[in-house]
């Protein structure tokens, strides 16, 4: 069992590698600062280091509680920053777009990104649990997951917020679970102040990384009726996802 102690320093590991992360990025950017760089909705210019420091600290906290939720944080991360760097001028969004392309023989970023987090959900499910259709639907939730908290990455400080508030649940469960959730709530915490504050965006780096984190922890905590009810709301939410990120664009 893990105690509430793990929890805390499960979700201070997080927070710290994080911040760590971005401090590290903002003092000696790869290819200088300019490349790191974006305008916002709003026409600001915002940093991107949260992304990539989100999505090493999560992973990096995730692999001590366990190496799939690890192995899922990091490819999310990976994909998303893929499609962070490749399909930067694609006015295309969403997976409907996306697989259109695919049928007219066009692989982009997104189906590049689509195809990886779905594979690595499914990995990182079939190690999580037992049962074989328990192994398939862990993949589907991990895997929604990601794509939920991107879906609603459409405005500052949504999609760490949705993490948080999501995520807040979990902490009261004992055991990886637990210690997952905190983790996600850790990195989403390091990075909901410059989000917020429109200093940095967090990009499909670090949204499919928190979601991933976040997916991970749901299939680590529950059994086949609350893989089943959460496998059909994620799907329901990618089929509905214009719907979906209307709604998070319109609070506040």
């Amino acid at each position: 069992m893990i105690t509430r102690t793990g929890r805390t320093a499960a979700f201070g590991t997080a927070l710290t590698l994080t911040r760590a992360g971005i401090t590290a990025l903002r003092a000696k950017a790869p290819g200088g600062p300019a490349r790191w760089e974006r305008e916002n909705y709003a026409g600001r210019t915002v940093e991107l280091y949260a992304g990539p420091a989100a999505a090493v600290g999560a992973a990096l906290g995730a692999a001590r509680t366990h190496r799939a939720a690890g192995f899922a944080v990091l490819a999310a991360g990976a994909c998303g920053a893929y499609d962070d760097v490749a399909g930067a001028g694609d006015p295309r969004r969403g997976f409907r777009a996306h697989l259109g392309a695919l049928r007219d023989g066009e692989v982009t970023s997104g189906a590049v990104k689509l195809f990886g987090i779905s594979a690595a959900g499914l990995v990182a499910g079939a190690m999580l649990k037992e049962r074989a259709l328990d192994k398939l639907l862990a993949g589907v939730v991990i895997a929604g997951t990601a794509h939920f908290v991107n879906l609603v990455d459409v405005r500052p400080g949504r999609a760490a917020g949705a993490v948080l508030a999501l995520g807040a649940p979990g902490l009261l469960r004992d055991g990886t679970a637990g210690r997952l959730s905190a983790v996600a709530m850790g990195a989403a915490a390091a990075v909901l102040p410059d989000d917020l504050g429109e200093r940095a965006m967090i990009g499909d780096t670090g949204a499919h990384a928190l979601g991933a984190a976040l997916g991970t922890a749901i299939a680590a905590g529950n059994g086949r009726a609350g893989l089943v009810a959460h496998a059909a709301a994620l799907v329901a939410a990618t089929v509905y996802g214009d719907k979906v990120s209307e709604a998070a664009r319109s609070l506040g």
